[in-house]
């Protein structure tokens, strides 16, 4: 690792276990990792029996006087479970690291999780302290966080109107304006008159057939003959 600060490298942040373990679990609890428990009580549900999700509280212990939190990742069973966490182990000569799905073991007596071995990266296998541990802590419990918004469908409501007369304003603006013009009204159209010629054809009576004397008409019937010859 100091070859890759003096390669010009950016160094991974050092990162301690409390906030890592609030944002993995959710679990909003500030503060040292060993006042983690009592914070709890009350606010969130606390048990001896892994859950996924749960952060375990660590008991502090020799050299780690402030107490160590870690988050379970997966429960395998019931004595290993593999934790999300980080500041455990030394990785790279560095301290501050995240270490993910890492096992850790139940070493009670009475199978009760109130001491565990942890995965130790420098020796590639579980630690060889048994650390003492308070119990696990679930993101699911009664802690007083805000309920989820409800959204309800409203019923229609008529409008009401925000004033019962007319304010000056509104009054005033109208004063000035024309009256309204009355509607023009208007004559049923008049029926077409046919005129005095048109009238008198249409009531006389028919022509009786024109009688034409015999005797002209067989006197034109000769001279058409006689033509025929000339």
């Amino acid at each position: 690792m100091a070859n890759a600060s003096a390669n010009g490298q950016e160094l991974p942040p050092y990162l301690q276990c409390v906030p890592y373990a609030r944002e993995v679990s959710g679990i909003e609890i500030y503060g040292d990792a060993h006042t983690w428990w009592d914070q709890a009580e009350g606010r969130f549900e606390r048990g001896n029996t892994p859950r996924v999700g749960a952060v375990m509280a660590f008991v502090p212990n020799g050299k780690m006087r402030l107490g160590h939190v870690a988050a379970v990742a997966r429960v395998i069973d019931s004595r290993t479970v593999l934790l999300d966490h980080a500041n455990w182990s030394p990785i790279n000569g560095r301290r501050g690291q995240i270490e993910r799905n890492v096992k850790a073991v139940d070493v009670s007596p009475n199978n009760d999780w109130s001491e565990v071995r942890v995965w130790y990266d420098p020796l590639g296998d579980l630690g060889t302290t048994a650390w003492p541990v308070r119990g696990f802590i679930y993101p699911d419990g009664t802690r007083s966080a805000q309920p989820r918004r409800q959204w309800a469908l409203a019923r229609p409501t008529r409008p009401q109107p925000t004033r019962e007369e007319p304010s000056r304003a509104f009054l005033a603006a109208f004063s000035a304006a024309p009256e309204p013009r009355a509607p023009r009204a208007t004559s049923p159209r008049p029926q077409q008159r046919l005129a005095p010629q048109q009238v008198a054809y249409a009531s006389a009576r028919p022509l009786p057939p024109a009688r034409v004397d015999a005797s002209r008409r067989n006197n034109d019937v000769a001279a058409r003959a006689v033509a025929l010859y000339e």
